[in-house]
């Protein structure tokens, strides 16, 4: 009982910690950071007893925090709607080589997917597909495979 407390203390006084140091970054990745922190400290504390416990508190806060800062600083809801949007369109209506283009206005983020070719696997049509995606001024460039399911969606099966 008394680690348990100890943990929760160690959990919320990172959590506070990574707060203040957070005021630099922008509200995606400070909410991320801060999320990702107590997230990891909660599942960390759930590992072993003891000290054990406790230095997995502590990484969980640490990697928790690392990965939300991360996730947080990249695509927003919002850019993921229109990455999607034009995937689906590249995957369903436009021939391989030439790219759909999509941009939100309000981040500034854009992006294009690019079919490649195209077969059938185990009675579904899959595509290949290239995707460049713009964030804060850095260009990443995906490589991955759609399948077409049943009810006509896309469904990427690795990427």
């Amino acid at each position: 009982m008394r680690v348990s407390k100890f943990v929760a203390l160690i959990v919320t006084a990172a959590s506070l910690s990574l707060a203040a140091c957070a005021q630099d970054m922008g509200t995606k990745q400070a909410v991320g950071t801060v999320g990702g922190g107590l997230l990891g400290g909660l599942l960390g504390s759930q590992i072993g007893g003891g000290n054990g416990q406790l230095i997995a508190t502590g990484a969980g806060v640490l990697l928790g925090a690392y990965a939300g800062g991360e996730i947080g600083k990249s695509l927003d809801r919002a850019d993921r709607m229109y990455m999607e949007r034009s995937t689906s369109q590249a995957l369903e209506t436009v021939p391989s080589g030439r790219s759909v283009a999509w941009n939100n206005p309000d981040s500034g983020h854009y992006g294009a997917v690019t079919p490649q070719r195209t077969y059938e696997a185990s009675g579904s049509y899959c595509r290949e597909f290239t995707q460049t995606v713009n964030v804060g001024g850095r260009s990443q460039r995906a490589y991955g495979t759609a399948c077409r399911q049943p009810d006509g969606t896309w469904q990427i099966t690795n990427s």
